[in-house]
């Protein structure tokens, strides 16, 4: 099934912003995702990003959505417009202090861990961390992204958007592949979706 028809059954509402998820697809992927009007594209890991970053450059957004090492910030500051895994201050004070750098004001999203995954900050400690991170004048938090268990996923999301009513912000990042319509259905305004649009993980 080409890429088109693939996007237009993901069915997703006009509000919901999509970031198709690349990891492991070549460059010639992504440039399918330009000509079916896809602009937001997610990779896991920055080696892989900036191989790809070299060839498309910006003719799409870059987002980053693996867990970040904090010896990684440098290059990915320079490739990504978001990186939607921010869970421990020293990371935020990296990214902080690379962008700082270089002139640039980094979006950022905090990762919350409401399926008790391994990475992410604790549900309970989320407004006192958004209020370390508001001192960082070269990041901006824009909202907040989860991973959901795969056995409870509208629980874990329903938890979500009530931790997003409360704090304020903007983007919800909630929802991939297997769960993003339940992830909608519960207030998520923007998925993560790989294998739904692409097919299986090339190895």
């Amino acid at each position: 099934m080409e890429l088109r028809k693939r996007l237009e059954n993901l069915n997703l509402p006009p509000y919901v912003r999509l970031v198709a998820v690349t990891k492991t697809f070549p460059v010639e992927t992504i440039i399918k995702c330009i000509d079916a009007g896809i602009r937001e594209i997610g990779e896991n890991y920055v080696q892989e990003a900036e191989k790809k970053f070299a060839i498309i450059g910006n003719k799409v957004k870059w987002h980053m959505i693996g867990h970040l090492q904090r010896n990684k910030a440098k290059k990915a500051v320079k490739i990504f417009d978001m990186i939607q895994t921010v869970d421990s201050y020293k990371i935020a004070e990296k990214i902080n202090d690379e962008c700082l750098k270089i002139g640039k004001i980094m979006p950022v999203l905090v990762q919350v861990n409401v399926s008790g995954d391994k990475f992410g900050i604790d549900p309970e400690e989320v407004h006192i961390f958004l209020k370390e991170l508001s001192t960082f004048e070269n990041i901006r938090v824009k909202g907040l992204m989860c991973i959901a268990s795969f056995s409870k996923p509208r629980d874990d999301f329903r938890r979500m958007k009530s931790i997003f009513d409360k704090a304020g912000l903007e983007i919800l990042s909630m929802g991939m592949s297997d769960d993003y319509r339940i992830a909608i259905e519960e207030g998520s305004n923007m998925v993560r979706i790989g294998r739904a649009l692409f097919g299986e993980r090339l190895n």
